[in-house]
């Protein structure tokens, strides 16, 4: 007979006492009671309701005189085993013509009116000579482009002569939650109306696709054919759409969210293409080190490092060294969502703009023109490298006086650093003045980005920096 002492007859008394009460559903006074969740029980009714809205897409694009070496990237165009006779007579004909090859690739989308307009992807259509769409009951149709959106990776299409169509409710994605449930339809691998299930893993994600990254990330199963399809919540409403994949991350994928997509969407179908508003300055983020810099309560807004002579904002008398706090009463706490709102604001608005200027509250209206030279906007940028992770901007006469700096000074200002980077590794640090690369002179931006490109494939890249109260400084950054 195996014997137990008073103390684990007591324990087991307890353990039974709490866990009947646990089972009967009641609550044992000072015995905090967790709730599981659990997945819903199926998702077939959502799905049924959902596939009559979702299309099946599938372009063609005709490659002009497909030479021997097209041949020998991307396989013989008509199937089978190549033969080899074909690298020399196979691209003429009897008129001594190369003959065309037909590029195949396959997509998704879904129908948002009665009129036959469907929403998808730019890199599903792009450049494609037919466009095809069939329908969740095998009825195929030929779409004509009716807009596309390259920033945003968003295309209109419509099909004519389709009858008894059943668009999809667009959402709200502003309301989506992080852990909610979300279903993706669509054709991945040319399966057509595949359904597949998961929750939301975040928002806002920025995977550097383009200067509008605003991803919703889930790790409902996305794979090459689900862009364009919808994400929907579970009232079966869009609140995304399957864009973008990482190679290395399986199980991630990640939609555009339908709030932002709404706006281009409506400029598609209206005029064919997007115009968006334009502000004219340059600007970064406002990092903790630049807010104690600029003497700011609040670590929040976005730093203006250059106002473009005759453009909305040196009309309005906005200054380089504000730091924008809100457009239209909407705060602003990163570069992106400043440029994201300002791109989303029609042409011509007048847009009320706070900012702090020395210290002071002040209200610019600013009268919003159209963007239509994006270089000049890209150029204004801090430089931001994304292999090393350092972001910098150019050491002008006002930030050297605000940094201390007597006399004429030149390099660039190190703004941010970003975590995980070979520069954070390296202790590249925000406040560093850049003054040489590889024993390379650097005098300002330009500079410093063909510095960079020139050693992009050296193992190692030093660093002569000037570090307030520290002096001169070599920094090695190693490639691993």
């Amino acid at each position: 007979m195996i014997k137990t002492n008073q103390k684990v007859h007591s324990f087991l008394f307890f353990f039974l006492l709490f866990g009947a009460a646990a089972f009967l559903g009641g609550a044992t006074p000072g015995v905090q009671t967790v709730h599981a969740f659990s997945a819903p029980e199926s998702f077939s009714e959502l799905a049924e309701a959902a596939r009559p809205g979702v299309v099946n897409i599938r372009t063609v694009k005709i490659i002009k005189g497909g030479s021997p070496v097209f041949r020998h990237f991307f396989g013989n165009p008509r199937g089978g085993k190549r033969n080899p006779f074909d690298e020399f007579f196979g691209p003429f004909q009897g008129d001594g013509q190369q003959r065309d090859f037909k590029q195949r690739s396959l997509g998704s989308g879904f129908l948002i009116d009665d009129n036959g307009f469907i929403v998808t992807n730019n890199h599903v259509i792009e450049d494609a000579d037919q466009i095809k769409v069939i329908l969740a009951d095998d009825k195929e149709f030929d779409a004509e482009l009716v807009g596309r959106d390259p920033k945003t990776d968003l295309a209109l299409i419509r099909i004519e002569g389709a009858r008894n169509l059943k668009p999809l409710e667009l959402g709200n994605s502003e309301k989506l939650k992080v852990g909610t449930w979300v279903v993706a339809i669509g054709s991945p691998f040319g399966l057509e109306q595949t359904v597949t299930a998961g929750i939301v893993s975040a928002k806002g994600r920025i995977i550097g696709s383009g200067p509008y990254d605003d991803f919703i990330q889930t790790d409902a199963s996305i794979n090459p054919g689900n862009s364009g399809g919808p994400l929907l919540n579970m009232d079966g409403e869009v609140v995304g759409i399957n864009t973008a994949i990482i190679a290395s991350g399986q199980g991630i994928g990640f939609a555009i969210p339908i709030n932002m997509a709404k706006g281009i969407i409506e400029q598609l179908k209206d005029k064919g293409e997007v115009t968006r508003g334009w502000l004219g300055v340059g600007i970064q983020d406002l990092t903790p080190e630049l807010a104690d810099y600029y003497g700011l309560k609040a670590e929040k807004g976005v730093l203006v490092t250059q106002v473009f002579e005759g453009d909305p904002a040196d009309k309005a008398g906005i200054k380089v060294n504000d730091v924008i706090l809100s457009v239209d009463g909407q705060k602003v706490t990163t570069g992106r969502e400043l440029s994201a709102m300002i791109a989303n604001t029609p042409v011509g608005n007048q847009t009320k703009v706070d900012l702090i200027r020395d210290g002071k509250t002040k209200v610019m209206t600013v009268t919003l023109a159209k963007r239509d030279d994006d270089e000049k906007m890209l150029a204004a940028q801090s430089r931001d490298d994304d292999e090393l992770g350092i972001e910098v901007t150019d050491l002008d006469s006002d930030i050297a006086r605000r940094l201390g700096i007597e006399g004429k000074e030149y390099g660039v200002l190190v703004t941010d650093v970003k975590d995980d980077s070979l520069a954070r590794d390296a202790d590249v640090r925000p406040g560093d003045i850049i003054k040489e690369i590889n024993r390379t002179v650097v005098k300002d931006r330009k500079v410093f980005a063909q510095l960079i490109k020139k050693n992009e494939d050296s193992d190692t890249i030093q660093l002569l920096v000037k570090r307030r109260n520290a002096g001169y400084l070599v920094v090695k950054i190693e490639r691993k």
